[in-house]
């Protein structure tokens, strides 16, 4: 095992050469590695669910820093960080920022590195003596993973009112606990939190600097991409209802086992997305059977389908024809499904303006332009509802995220606060003159 600091294994490879304009890779490194010992896990990894005590220390570290760097700095009832660098006129601002909540025994760029990003931006203008022309904001937003009650992006929700309450309060974590007592325990309310919908017109713009989380930028051998967009998820609960009985007594002929039809459910479900676009995807990842005995036919098996594309329609008619492949499959067995959508998010592409525009930042700065879609969900896919909203990707190596082997180089991320930065003072500017 590496025994060495974050910061130590960031810097061993990094030369120095984008120490420029105020830029200062060192101090990014060591913000990254002081956020790593926050929920440190055995293997290197972090575990800050979101509405922790872990998160809340991580958010209160990154306080710390943006008031230093000369942010007002507040948090709303959601627990939202929001760091306000006043420019040279007042009006709405550019913002940027992501999260700093983690999966279980997560990787240490996911989130944190956006975060840093944008705090790094103002540094290098502090040290240059800049003042942005418009305010500029770096907001840290609450429970973006979803580890805690199954249900992610909660913070942004909450800032841009994207809420249904009714489904929000009957939230509960794997100990049980209520969404009400969860909240409380971490310093805020449930009221509070329904109150922290924010003005946005006070918000111009939103930039995000993200890893990708994937491998195309390392395949094609790029330090950062342009996202053209953000897949949007719909989760398909799906429970198939069968008759339980013994495994030796009971005889094949005549058999209600449901986990047979899920299993051939679950195999025919990766098949489908081809059928509707390139970019679709469809993914079974949790399972559930019960009573889950080895010598008990199956009485019920509960799953969800998580469907994803950057089209809607070709994303709701992946739904369609999943929800079509369950009952044929329960048929087929002589079994029962129930079938209910559980949460559907709109698909959130980026503007050809605004990825022009991210094009000819990428030809300034010398670095070949690639596009990619973002499959995963971000907080940028709530703010872009309702603001003009960007992405940049940086690379992640072999592809790997959620897990404590996350790495991305430092002269990547480096790359990726000098991309946000000569983007965010061309639209700055942009936004002054409006």
């Amino acid at each position: 095992m590496d025994v060495r600091s974050l910061k130590e294994k960031l810097l061993a490879d990094y030369e120095g050469a984008l120490d420029l304009d105020g830029v200062n890779g060192g101090r990014l490194a060591e913000r990254l590695a002081v956020l790593s010992e926050i929920g440190r896990t055995e293997d290197g990894g972090v575990n800050r669910p979101g509405f922790s005590m872990e998160e809340k220390r991580a958010k209160q570290q990154v306080m710390e820093w943006m008031t230093e760097a000369g942010f007002e700095v507040r948090q709303d009832g959601a627990g939202n960080v929001i760091g306000r660098l006043a420019g040279k006129t007042e009006g709405a601002a550019f913002a940027a920022g992501s999260h700093v909540d983690s999966v279980p025994n997560g990787g240490n760029f996911d989130g944190p590195l956006g975060v840093l990003t944008a705090l790094e931006v103002a540094e290098a203008w502090k040290e240059t003596g800049f003042v942005p022309p418009v305010p500029y904001e770096v907001l840290v937003f609450s429970e973006e993973e979803g580890s805690r009650f199954g249900a992610g992006i909660l913070g942004s929700q909450a800032m841009t009112g994207d809420l249904d309450r009714e489904v929000v309060e009957s939230l509960t974590d794997k100990e049980g606990r209520s969404f009400a007592e969860v909240i409380e325990a971490v310093g805020s309310s449930a009221e509070s939190f329904f109150k922290a919908a924010r003005d946005l017109d006070e918000i111009g713009f939103y930039a995000e600097v993200h890893i990708e989380q994937g491998k195309l930028l390392e395949e094609a051998d790029r330090p950062a991409g342009i996202v053209k967009g953000i897949a949007g998820p719909a989760w398909l609960d799906v429970v198939f209802r069968g008759s339980a009985g013994h495994a030796g007594n009971t005889p094949m002929a005549g058999r209600r086992d449901p986990l047979v039809a899920a299993g051939r459910f679950v195999s025919e479900v990766s098949s489908l997305p081809a059928a509707f676009s390139e970019t679709a995807v469809a993914t079974v990842g949790r399972l559930n059977v019960s009573p889950n005995g080895t010598n008990v036919i199956p009485e019920q098996v509960e799953l969800t389908v998580d469907i994803r594309d950057l089209d809607k329609a070709s994303r709701d008619g992946l739904v369609d024809k999943v929800r079509e492949t369950a009952q044929r499959c329960a048929a087929e067995r002589g079994v029962n499904v129930d079938l209910r959508l559980a949460s559907s998010i709109d698909p959130v592409p980026v503007s050809e303006v605004v990825r022009a525009e991210l094009r000819e930042v990428f030809g300034e700065l010398d670095l070949e332009v690639m596009e990619l879609m973002s499959g995963a969900g971000h907080d940028a896919m709530i703010l872009g509802r309702h603001v003009p909203m960007a992405m940049i990707f940086v690379q992640s190596k072999g592809g790997v995220s959620h897990n404590p082997a996350e790495w991305s180089d430092l002269t990547d991320c480096l790359h990726g606060v000098h991309l946000l930065k000569k983007f965010a003072e061309r639209q700055m500017e942009k936004m002054a003159g409006e």
